[in-house]
């Protein structure tokens, strides 16, 4: 397959692998019980807090601001590692599900880490709760590799042979 057909299909498998990644993080978050405490307790305590802000005059370009890096965050956490790892795999002509599922989830689940330099003294309860956060976030990975794997990594060599 060609050049274009390879970056066709390339394109097609990240658009239907990343809603996968996304949709697996919402329920891992939802189905594990210290995620959705801590969601919950999130999400009132800013809203609470959104809502304070606004009655005090604080401007909506706050929350605007806020909503940015939000969505920065959730940029860097499903979209950039499946497309860092498919063009890593097309440069190294790896095409097996597996190479992107483990290397996607090992990079989902690493960007927090790198994202904050070096670990910070904590405690074992601190150091549980982000294992288990870190294994949703390998899992969300894993599930939108695998999607890309299955979709694009079943053609042959890129010189055509296979």
């Amino acid at each position: 397959m060609g050049f274009l057909g390879r970056l066709f299909v390339g394109s097609l498998a990240l658009l239907l692998a990343i809603p996968c990644g996304t949709a697996l993080l919402g329920l891992g978050a939802l189905l594990d019980p210290v995620s959705r405490e801590v969601l919950g307790r999130l999400g009132l305590v800013g809203l609470f807090s959104g809502l304070d802000d606004l009655a005090a005059g604080i401007g909506p370009e706050t929350l605007l601001f806020a909503l940015a890096a939000l969505a920065r965050a959730l940029f860097v956490l499903l979209v950039v590692p499946p497309v860092v790892v498919a063009v890593l795999g097309e440069v190294l002509n790896r095409r097996s599900a597996l190479w992107y599922g483990i290397g996607t989830g090992l990079l989902t689940a690493l960007v927090p880490w790198l994202a904050r330099g070096a670990t910070r003294g904590a405690s074992g309860t601190a150091l549980l709760l982000e294992g288990r956060i870190t294994a949703i976030l390998f899992l969300t990975g894993a599930a939108s590799g695998l999607v890309y794997g299955l979709i694009a990594g079943r053609r042959g060599p890129r010189d055509g042979t296979g």
